[in-house]
């Protein structure tokens, strides 16, 4: 049975990983994602991996960044508005960096154990482990993150501060949801979404949540309550094997490419 399940509230890119991104008012989406998002990464020459605030110790000063999308390439500022190039970007992350739109054969990530860096600190020297990112991407898991304003308003709902922002989540598309509560995203698993008049996308898991939620994002100060909430009222098995993790919103692949705008109504299939 197809439902309308809301529309689109917001739409999301992040040119650079793990930097903040700009909102959008229209976008393409193709079976790559949203059109620019994730296209450049840094890589750590040390290590050779892609750098990632889900490792916080290392990584967390990538979320003061803001990333933006010029006609063929990449704007990137720091807190004061200033325009950063390679050397000064080395100097706020303390490591030397390569900034680079080409995944590199086998590209990894580390991912700090979000937990333990709510018990211990963004700062601490947690365990890590590695991540392999599909291969030619900087994406984690999947070209889209979906998320609705239902989540949202559940997690703000049971957060001491009664409420949580947006930007922690990093989602590309926001559905504004209405007449319905908690985490309704969890009941779309393996079905379709048909988004504005063309886009057609298959959601596939859960999306488990890192510590990146908890950690400060531009001017908002860290608030551990966005990954405390989950981890209590929302414990899911992205997959088999995986054991429950804290969860707030959906993965999607893109089944039929098209272009969206805020305001486009969201069908469930």
């Amino acid at each position: 049975m197809t439902q309308q399940v809301g529309t689109v509230g917001a739409l999301w890119r992040y040119p650079v990983k793990s930097m903040l991104g700009e909102e959008l008012p229209a976008v393409d989406v193709t079976e790559r994602g949203v059109d620019g998002d994730r296209r450049f990464a840094l890589l750590d020459p040390e290590t050779g991996k892609v750098a990632s605030a889900k490792n916080p110790r290392l990584w967390r000063q990538l979320l003061t960044l803001s990333a933006v999308t010029t006609d063929d390439d990449v704007r990137i500022t720091g807190p004061d508005g200033a325009e950063l190039g390679p050397d000064a970007l080395a100097d706020l992350v303390g490591r030397p960096v390569t900034l680079t739109a080409e995944p590199p054969p086998g590209a990894s990530l580390d991912r700090a154990d979000p937990e333990e860096v709510l018990h211990a600190g963004p700062a601490a020297d947690v365990a890590v482990h590695a991540i392999g990112l599909p291969a030619g991407t900087f994406f984690d898991h999947s070209p889209l993150h979906l998320l609705t304003t239902a989540t949202l308003d559940r997690i703000g709902e049971l957060s001491p501060r009664g409420t949580v922002e947006v930007r922690r989540y990093r989602p590309n598309l926001v559905i504004r949801t209405e007449g319905v509560n908690g985490f309704v995203e969890n009941g779309w698993i393996g079905r379709d979404l048909t988004v504005g008049p063309q886009l057609r996308l298959r959601i596939t898991v859960p999306t488990p949540r890192c510590a990146v939620p908890t950690l400060a994002h531009g001017t908002l100060p860290p608030d551990p309550e966005a990954l405390r909430v989950p981890a209590r009222h929302n414990r899911l098995e992205p997959l088999a094997g995986m054991g429950p993790h804290p969860c707030a919103g959906v993965h999607a692949v893109v089944l039929t490419a098209g272009r969206i705008a805020r305001g486009d109504i969201v069908l469930l299939h």
